[in-house]
């Protein structure tokens, strides 16, 4: 259930970079093109929190992301890197394994060959300038 709402943030957050617009305009105009989002308290809040945290969240991905520029990243892997991002340093009910595996996953399906790995990377590194660490 969270993993289909984590894959329709990511498809919202998406679109919001690619239109310009904010989750007031895309999120209606998401449900015009989805199916009902399973977990919709979790898909609102964590697109809005991706909104209002966002210049917070991209100057974290440029700490992260040394000799990458935010601005040349493919639109899917900026996007899943903000929705990891927000997980890490913002949600307080999703483990850090957890919200990275599940950018890594949404890289490997919806990025590049390479998306997997870049995004692994920046957001371990990511984990690491806040130092949210793992806890067994």
């Amino acid at each position: 259930m969270r993993r289909e709402s984590r894959e329709k943030v990511f498809q919202t957050l998406f679109m919001m970079d690619f239109l310009g617009v904010g989750p007031d305009e895309a999120i209606p105009l998401f449900a015009l093109v989805s199916s009902p989002v399973p977990d919709a308290g979790y898909y609102d809040g964590t697109v809005r929190g991706v909104w209002e945290n966002r210049e917070e969240i991209d100057e974290l991905i440029r700490r992260a992301a040394e000799h990458w520029r935010l601005e040349r990243m493919t639109l899917v892997d900026r996007n899943i890197l903000r929705l990891g991002a927000f997980e890490i340093c913002l949600s307080r009910d999703i483990p850090f394994v957890v919200a990275i595996n599940e950018a890594v996953d949404l890289g490997k399906r919806f990025g590049s060959e390479e998306s997997g790995a870049f995004i692994n990377g920046i957001l371990d590194k990511i984990s690491e300038i806040t130092k949210k660490k793992v806890v067994p």
